[in-house]
């Protein structure tokens, strides 16, 4: 089983890299681009089973994410 992890900083924490980026992009030609934020993508492979949810959540919680400043969400795809 894969999972994928989907990690951005929560509302009202500075994005630094989000606000490089949305200055940036007029530059460049792209405008009216705005609320930019930048997070991280993981993916990993899970033993197949009952709970993998809950053991994704928790390594989420523990490790993966840092909950007072980020959110996350994640999605398992079978094999």
């Amino acid at each position: 089983m894969k999972a994928k992890v989907y990690i951005t900083p929560k509302q009202g924490i500075l994005d630094p890299q989000g606000v490089a980026i949305e200055r940036a992009l007029p530059a460049l030609g792209f405008e009216g681009v705005g609320g930019v934020r930048v997070g991280k993508y993981i993916e990993l492979e899970l033993p197949d089973g009952e709970g993998a949810g809950e053991e994704m959540d928790k390594m989420c919680h523990k490790l993966l994410a840092n909950p007072i400043i980020e959110d996350y969400r994640f999605e398992l795809v079978p094999d």
